[in-house]
């Protein structure tokens, strides 16, 4: 996934989610902070949230279960895949992967998971907290590779 599809797929979502939160047109634009014209045209299909507006829809809605059954559970670990993509940021904990994710594959001490819906991969270390997340295996395993040889 792509940040464009990433955003594509919200803009598609969003009127699911207000109405999963009762909310009128106006109250959904004031907490995404956009106008109601907007908003409308989001919903019509012919205007983006764009990437900082996907973004806050799911950081605002993190509890949704229209994001969740579309995105493979927490959103956020899908926003940071692709915001850092390319990069490596140091993570938090995780919860080890019970719901959303499958194994994939042990290498060295790490666990490498694949997210079941949004098909994105995290490394995560022995006390299960997140080394690195990406779309593209073979980078994960040479993160994972690098970090060995820096060990």
């Amino acid at each position: 996934m792509t940040r464009e599809t990433f955003v594509a797929e919200l803009d598609r979502q969003v009127k699911l989610v207000r109405t999963e939160y009762g909310f009128t047109q106006d109250v959904m634009a004031r907490v995404l902070g956009i106008s109601k014209k907007t908003l409308v045209e989001i919903e019509k299909g012919r205007s983006s949230l764009g990437w900082t507006g996907a973004v806050a829809l799911c950081s605002i809605f993190s509890g949704s279960q229209v994001l969740s059954g579309l995105l493979g559970g927490e959103a956020g670990e899908l926003v940071r895949a692709l915001a850092f993509q390319n990069l490596r940021p140091s993570y938090p904990k995780t919860m080890g992967g019970k719901v959303w994710w499958r194994f994939v594959e042990t290498l060295g001490p790490y666990t490498i998971q694949q997210n079941l819906l949004s098909q994105h991969y995290r490394a995560l270390d022995p006390e299960d907290g997140r080394v690195c997340s990406s779309f593209d295996l073979e980078e994960i395993r040479q993160q994972l590779r690098d970090l060995e040889g820096t060990s």
